[in-house]
């Protein structure tokens, strides 16, 4: 009797452990297609388009070629025919650019001394940092040397102007709109729907519309341009003006998305703090600086991270508004991969594309582990 209650004790696990791997086995067979067409739709164009890019693609008699090349579509890039256009001219910084090296470079080695003292730092991490702070630098120095009065900017280099200098200034606008629109003002709930209008037009709709508003010959603002002497000068015949009248397109599209995720964020802050802030006797710049910014600052980093890897490929702006010109002042990495697509030469276009992802990859981990990982300790 004995016998026969262990060996129904015995039968018993059994079938509940092939119960419990069947259901296992279920569960990755409905998985399984899913993760199949993931990995076909991503996994597999990146490694064609690596191989692409060491690769040189040309069309023959009956169909098409490729022959491996090993780095010279890189090196055409970084140190052949293509270096202006990619990297631009180098020229010995001015003063102002070895001031703003100087402060880059002070606040580098600041996070540096801050990460040694800091408990629980590694050797490996440290490490990691020296290499960043070295990289930024060298980035910056570049930087600053291409935009002085004898350089040259290439693609590179606007590309990075788009982006660090239109989210900084769709930060700030899309912060203070959304703090306008918290305060018991008349029509705050129209003028939220209103912000929200720039996001919903395409960004080809967008590039036509600043191309007619910058044309000082034609359009609802000739009368004023005509007023002011400015008739006859036009923005996309002046480098620094085409590449403001992008960066001002992409502002005013952006800004609403960076508004209406810090709106959602100051209105789920918690009221009891400012409540008892106020009580104490603190201003409201007081009560924002210590109390709303820490508390809206996670949501800040992630929010300038998603905006950040989207703004590296602005292509529809520059190339509707000002076709990349003049010349290629205008130009953005990825409007320079398209036209380098459509000339055939796919090989160096997957080159161009693939600094690209080196370039927001390296970015983005830095931001992550220099501003992020010090913002959620507050």
């Amino acid at each position: 009797m004995q016998v026969e209650r262990q060996s129904q004790i015995s039968l018993n696990g059994l079938q509940y452990r092939l119960t419990r791997r069947a259901e296992r086995l279920a569960g990755n067979v409905f998985l399984l297609p899913a993760i199949l067409v993931v990995l076909f739709l991503s996994i597999f164009p990146l490694i064609i388009s690596l191989y692409l890019s060491l690769a040189r693609f040309r069309f023959v008699k009956g169909g098409f070629e490729i022959k491996f090349a090993g780095l010279a579509n890189y090196r055409k890039l970084l140190l052949g025919s293509e270096k202006r256009r990619f990297l631009g001219v180098m020229a010995t910084p001015s003063p102002v650019g070895w001031l703003v090296l100087a402060v880059v470079v002070a606040l580098l080695l600041w996070f540096l001394v801050r990460y040694v003292r800091r408990r629980g730092a590694s050797v490996g991490g440290l490490l990691g940092r020296v290499v960043v702070t070295a990289l930024v630098s060298l980035g910056v120095w570049y930087l600053v040397g291409t935009l002085s009065s004898d350089g040259w900017p290439g693609t590179l280099v606007v590309t990075l102007i788009y982006v660090f200098v239109g989210i900084a200034t769709q930060y700030l606008l899309g912060l203070g709109l959304a703090l306008l629109t918290t305060q018991s003002l008349p029509g705050r709930r129209f003028f939220r729907v209103v912000f929200l209008l720039p996001m919903m037009i395409t960004p080809v709709g967008v590039a036509y519309t600043f191309r007619m508003l910058t044309d000082t010959h034609k359009g609802p603002f000739q009368p004023l341009w005509q007023a002011l002497g400015l008739g006859l000068y036009s923005w996309v015949n002046d480098p620094w003006g085409a590449r403001v009248a992008v960066m001002i397109g992409d502002i005013w599209q952006w800004t609403p998305f960076m508004f209406i995720v810090l709106l959602a964020a100051l209105e789920g802050q918690s009221m009891e703090l400012i409540e008892a802030a106020l009580v104490d006797g603190a201003n409201r710049w007081q009560t924002f600086w210590h109390i709303t910014l820490p508390q809206i600052l996670p949501v800040s980093t992630t929010l300038i991270l998603i905006r950040m890897i989207e703004a590296f490929k602005i292509v529809d702006l520059p190339n509707v508004l000002t076709n990349g010109g003049p010349g290629t002042a205008t130009e953005s990495l990825t409007l320079q991969a398209y036209i380098t697509w459509r000339t055939l030469d796919l090989g160096g276009s997957a080159a161009i594309a693939y600094i690209l992802l080196f370039v927001v990859t390296f970015i983005g981990i830095s931001y992550v582990n220099l501003i992020r990982s010090h913002v959620t300790e507050v």
